[in-house]
């Protein structure tokens, strides 16, 4: 018999993996292809794990916790409605960079357990976010050559 927590390892974990497997297939599936070439790798890698992982949550095998408790879901709550807006509206609207920007800024005001009324923390996330955009800039146009959503800014 499976227990409550067991269950929910399942049942998670199986849902990140339809969600890594509809992702894939969409990647190989979208047109130009060429443009599809980054997410078919980082698809297809997510797709494989989310399916091991599953496959280990039906035997049984995953190290069951506590699971997601209230609070857990109360502090993840605003990251992933940040991500949502990002997914859905910013990055299409305010172009990728700085949807990107601003994503992480507020991700990391969210997060970052440094305290909130120190000016040096503020800068460090600020030096953060700067350096996140420039990587995934270097990565997307530089080394990959793939088009971003662009709109206001870049």
């Amino acid at each position: 018999m499976r227990t409550y927590w067991q269950s929910q390892h399942i049942l998670a974990s199986g849902l990140v993996a339809a969600l890594g497997v509809v992702v894939a297939y969409i990647s190989f599936t979208a047109e130009p292809s060429r443009a599809f070439l980054f997410p078919r790798i980082i698809s297809s890698f997510f797709a494989v794990l989310a399916l091991w992982t599953f496959g280990k949550a039906l035997v049984g095998k995953t190290k069951v916790g506590n699971g997601l408790d209230r609070t857990a879901v109360l502090r993840l709550g605003p990251g992933l409605i940040v991500a949502l807006v990002y997914v859905f509206w910013a990055a299409s609207t305010l172009g990728f960079y700085t949807a990107t920007a601003l994503t992480v800024f507020i991700l990391l005001t969210l997060y970052d357990p440094s305290p909130h009324d120190e000016p040096r923390s503020w800068v460090r996330r600020a030096i953060v976010t700067a350096c996140f955009v420039v990587v995934m800039y270097g990565l997307f146009a530089m080394l990959l050559n793939v088009r971003t959503p662009q709109e206001i800014l870049f």
